[in-house]
C-alpha cells in the first residue's frame, strides 16, 4: 500500500525508485503506467491523467516478470509489439542493443530468463518513448550487459526521456541523476545520490537508506 506520496518526474533524467522488497516500488510502476488503480489522490503522466489510453504508445513499460510471446521468436515478438506502435524500422537494432542477435530466430519459450527479460526491455523501447518505466530491468544480467543498458538508459534520458527505473543494487542506485527512497509504501527521502549522503552524513547509498529509514 501507498501512503501519502507526493513527487515528480523530471524529463532528461533517471530517477531510481529504491526500496527493500515489498516497499511499493513495483505498485507505484503499475499506477504510473495505469494498470494498478489508486484510492485516492491523482496521477498524472505528460499532462493526462495516469492510464488515458492516449498515453499507451507514450510510455515504455518493463514489467518484473516478461510480458512477452512463448510461442513466437524474439525478431516476431518485437515486429508485433512494433507494428501496434506503428514502428518497425528499429527492430533488428534494438534485439542488438540488448543483445540477443543470435537468438533473433529463436522462439522465446527456449530461452532463459534473463533473455526473455531483454526481450521485454527492447519492447520497451521500441518507439523511443517520452517515458520509460522499468521495473528492475537488469536482473540476472552479467556485468557487461548490464553496463550496456545503463548506457542506453543514459542515451534515452539525454535524448529527453523521462526515466525510472527499479532497483536494490546501490551500486545502480548511483548512476542515477535523482532517487527515491521507498519503505512500507511511504517515501522516506528524494534527491540526488550526492545530496542524500550529505543529509545522511554517511559515505555509502546504502548507509544512507538505513540512516533515513531509522532501520538501525
Amino acid at each position: 500500500m501507498l501512503r501519502g506520496l507526493t513527487f515528480s518526474l523530471e524529463p532528461g533524467a533517471i530517477t531510481g525508485l529504491v526500496g527493500p522488497s515489498g516497499s511499493g516500488k513495483t505498485t507505484l510502476m503499475r499506477a504510473l503506467v495505469g494498470v494498478q488503480r489508486i484510492s485516492s489522490g491523482s496521477l498524472t503522466v505528460l499532462g493526462s491523467r495516469a492510464g488515458t489510453p492516449s498515453l499507451r504508445g507514450r510510455i515504455g513499460y518493463m514489467a518484473q516478470s516478461p510480458s512477452v510471446y512463448d510461442d513466437l521468436t524474439v525478431r516476431q515478438n518485437l515486429r508485433y509489439f512494433a507494428s501496434i506502435c506503428g514502428h518497425g524500422a528499429e527492430v533488428d537494432d534494438l534485439i542488438a542493443s540488448v543483445g540477443l542477435s543470435s537468438l533473433a530466430r529463436g522462439r522465446v519459450r527456449d530461452l532463459s530468463g534473463g533473455e526473455r527479460s531483454r526481450v521485454s526491455l527492447a519492447v520497451a523501447l521500441l518507439g523511443a518513448p517520452p517515458v520509460l518505466v522499468l521495473d528492475e530491468p537488469t536482473v540476472g544480467l552479467d556485468p557487461v550487459l548490464r553496463r550496456d543498458l545503463w548506457a542506453m538508459f543514459r542515451a534515452a534520458a539525454q535524448a529527453g526521456a523521462t526515466v525510472l527505473v527499479s532497483t536494490h543494487v546501490m551500486e545502480e542506485a548511483e548512476r542515477c541523476d535523482r532517487l527515491l527512497l521507498l519503505r512500507e509504501g511511504e517515501l522516506l527521502a528524494e534527491g540526488s545520490p550526492g545530496a542524500l549522503l550529505r543529509r545522511s552524513g554517511t559515505a555509502t547509498l546504502e548507509d544512507a537508506f538505513i540512516e533515513l529509514s531509522g532501520a538501525q
